[in-house]
């Protein structure tokens, strides 16, 4: 997140320090500073807090937290009474688990020109090219306080009964739309967009980019206005199938408050009057399920328990009013109600890091550790090793998967991917898939019908406790059991004969000849070898059938190179070489 130190100041009263003593601020108490040049700062917002920090109020309230200097103003701390309704436009929204909100407000009257000034310097001091009035004042509350906002070109829309609509919909198979930036997208169906909903028309792609049919020109004289929140998911997975990453996308992925549209609309109306006129005609706002509250306690006990801190009252009560956050004080609880934008903060343990950030980790007094007596139990490590060595030696190898499940005894609560939403109780799903892959990917070690040796020891969960399971792909005898064993001793092994691995890919190729019954295939396997030449691998046999006194052998070859990548030609070459030569053999035929 790049941010301007002038534009920061125009949060505070007091002078804010020097850009070194401001960097340092960020880099001890919130963010790592990327970046430091003149004026800018490029800060590494980290998801945890971008909900609310991708933006210069955010960033200036973690300046005043860290800096302990008061903020003369919050725009996020004003009472907003809402919009007046307008009757020239209706909103719908298909599928309210994607678009939580959707805020649309119609200004006519307005003249598109240059933007004054102080609103080009403030864009390009973090980099942004200046566009036009309009759209300059949707990209500056965006990067203001954080809402992406857009103006569709309300003169290029259809209108029924003297109405606009506007539609959030899915996309249908196929359906294209032209983005701002010049290129053609075809859209993967569902993904969700904004819509003419009299003309079916695709006018952006929701919470990524606007597209060219509405877009705002010299020419337009009343605009549509868009502030809406979606859900961060869905934009996440849109923007990487599309390859379309944009400033609006990097804040709706990470799922600022529905809260916060309202304060967007509220800005930017206020922006685009004041320097490209025009009458604010009303606004319709479509917000479903309204976000609620949830307050978190923490008690100092708690605090300096967890910090290994010896932090006072009034230092908590100081951190929560350095960050803004409202409290009451109940029986040794400190009751906080986060405000609607710090979706970060929702467990005891949230409250504990905003303290220990504020008050400072460098606050924290060392401690010397107690003396640790007596040896460390090393049972359990000695056992586990002595398994691994025990089937090491008989020619497994060990693999290590994930601990994620599609099913499983123990649910996750926010899974890192949806399609795998439980803990393992068991190893053995994951061993066959790991057989699964072993086949598909190493054909230059393994046959289409060879079972790898493969074992895996790891923690499994279950409804009743952890524990650690060994999982072989193939039964073996005398397994050590995991058990104290202090007089333990590694074996020593050596391996076998050792052949490098090829860094370029391998070639297959499938083959099936008729022969007569009652011929081995072995037989047909040495001639093959003889006429490969020196890029044969292997060949394994996969099929084979008999019909009419003949019988048909399907075999599957290897063919790589130790300093090259194959060609299709040349392999191509060596098939042809061996095709007409066993069919020269008498009774073979490669069908």
């Amino acid at each position: 997140m790049k941010v301007s130190l002038t534009w920061l100041q125009k949060y505070f009263d007091e002078k804010l320090p020097d850009v070194n003593t401001v960097s340092d601020a960020f880099t001890f108490h919130s963010f790592e500073v990327e970046e430091q040049k003149d004026d800018m700062l490029d800060l590494d917002v980290l998801p945890d807090r971008a909900s609310y920090a991708l933006s210069h109020r955010g960033i200036a309230l973690e300046l005043s937290a860290a800096l302990d200097i008061p903020m003369k103003s919050d725009p996020l701390r004003e009472e907003l009474t809402g919009l007046q309704k307008t009757e020239k436009l209706s909103v719908e929204i298909e599928d309210t688990e994607k678009c939580l909100r959707y805020i649309g407000a119609v200004v006519k009257n307005i003249k598109v020109g240059p933007s004054p000034d102080w609103l080009k310097k403030a864009l390009e001091s973090v980099s942004q090219r200046s566009i036009n009035n309009v759209v300059d004042a949707t990209n500056y509350v965006m990067l203001n306080i954080g809402q992406p906002l857009h103006a569709f070109d309300a003169g290029k829309l259809a209108q029924e009964n003297g109405m606009y609509k506007i539609i959030v919909r899915g996309a249908k198979d196929g359906e294209k739309i032209t983005t701002l930036s010049g290129d053609e997208v075809t859209l993967p169906e569902g993904t969700q967009i904004i819509a003419d909903g009299i003309s079916g028309t695709a006018l952006g792609i929701a919470g990524i980019k606007g597209g060219t049919f509405a877009q705002v020109d010299e020419n337009t004289t009343s605009i549509i206005v868009e502030s809406a929140s979606f859900d961060g998911s869905t934009i996440r997975r849109a923007s990487r199938k599309l390859k379309l990453f944009t400033d609006a996308s990097l804040r709706f992925q990470n799922s600022p408050s529905p809260e916060l549209a309202l304060y967007g609309m509220n800005d930017v109306l206020a922006l685009i009057t004041d320097i490209a006129g025009g009458l604010v005609d009303g606004a319709v706002d479509i917000y479903p399920s309204p976000v609620s509250r949830k307050k978190v306690s923490v008690t100092l006990e708690k605090i300096n328990n967890m910090l290994g801190a010896d932090f006072s009252d009034e230092q908590v009560a100081g951190a929560f009013r350095r960050l803004g956050l409202p409290y009451t004080y109940e029986d040794k609880n400190y009751i906080v109600t986060p405000p609607f934008e710090r979706k970060d903060i929702n467990i005891t343990e949230d409250l504990v890091e905003e303290v220990g950030r504020i008050v400072g980790y460098d606050n924290i007094t060392s401690k010397n550790l107690s003396k640790i007596t007596g040896e460390p139990d090393q049972a359990r490590f000695r056992g586990i090793e002595k398994v691994k060595d025990f089937l090491v030696e008989r020619g497994f190898t060990e693999i290590s998967t994930q601990s994620f499940a599609k099913k499983g005894d123990i649910m996750l609560a926010n899974p890192l991917d949806k399609t795998k939403p439980a803990l393992r109780s068991t190893l053995s799903k994951n061993m066959q898939n790991a057989m699964e892959l072993a086949r598909k990917y190493s054909p230059s070690v393994l046959g289409p019908s060879a079972k790898p040796k493969l074992f895996e020891i790891g923690t499994v969960f279950t409804k009743d406790g952890e524990r650690t399971e060994v999982e072989v792909s193939e039964s073996v005898e005398g397994l050590p059991k995991i058990e104290n064993d202090n007089t333990y001793i590694p074996k020593r092994y050596t391996l076998g004969e050792y052949k490098q691995f090829s860094i370029y890919p391998f070639m297959l190729r499938d083959i099936a000849v008729w022969t007569l019954a009652g011929t081995a295939s072995d037989k047909i396997e040495e001639e093959v070898k003889k006429l490969a030449g020196e890029l044969f691998i292997r060949i394994d046999l996969f099929d084979s059938f008999e019909k009419d006194g003949r019988i048909s052998y399907a075999f599957r070859i290897v063919f790589e190179s130790n300093d090259r990548t194959l060609t299709d030609s040349e392999i191509n070459e060596v098939m042809e070489k061996i095709t007409s030569a066993l069919n020269a053999h008498e009774g073979y035929e490669v069908r």
